[in-house]
């Protein structure tokens, strides 16, 4: 199967997941806002959770400046349930394990670890305006200072 590459000043593709609340989020729940929007490995590892930490002690900012968090995975939702419990995150985690939204996007892929290739998450973050359209693109993403990142290349 090819996936499309997406490009900053793509429409960003329709989504719709579970959350770790069961409930469905959607791509057309956020029009009229912005929204961060990252893919992840897993649940509890220590690259996902700096990430995730990054992004959650850093919420209020995001919040005040227009912008909603909302991060994916394929871990199911009660992984993420106790993801969000344990870090006491304050944004939504969907679950596809599937991978539908993964690929739509672009963000499941090929991987090498150790000479070995196996195909995987493909960490990468997409900064999504009011209108739907991909403002930027994040595909080598540092998960420690993430914030710090997307604020620096929005100029914010």
């Amino acid at each position: 199967m090819t996936m499309k590459e997406l490009n900053e000043g793509d429409k960003a593709p329709d989504f719709k997941g579970k959350n770790q609340e069961g409930e469905t989020i959607s791509l057309n729940d956020f029009k009229g806002k912005k929204l961060i929007l990252y893919f992840y490995p897993k649940d509890n590892t220590p690259g996902c959770t700096a990430e995730a930490c990054d992004l959650n002690d850093n919420y209020d900012y995001w919040i005040s400046k227009g912008y909603e968090v909302v991060g994916v995975s394929p871990d199911s939702e009660q992984s993420h349930r106790k993801f969000i419990d344990k870090f006491g995150l304050k944004f939504n985690l969907i679950s596809d394990p599937d991978k539908e939204l993964l690929q739509a996007y672009g963000a499941w892929g090929e991987k090498k670890m150790y000479g070995k290739t196996y195909m995987g998450v493909l960490r990468t973050t997409f900064v999504i305006n009011e209108e739907g359209i991909i403002e930027k693109i994040f595909r080598k993403v540092k998960t420690k200072e993430h914030t710090k990142q997307i604020a620096g290349e929005l100029n914010l």
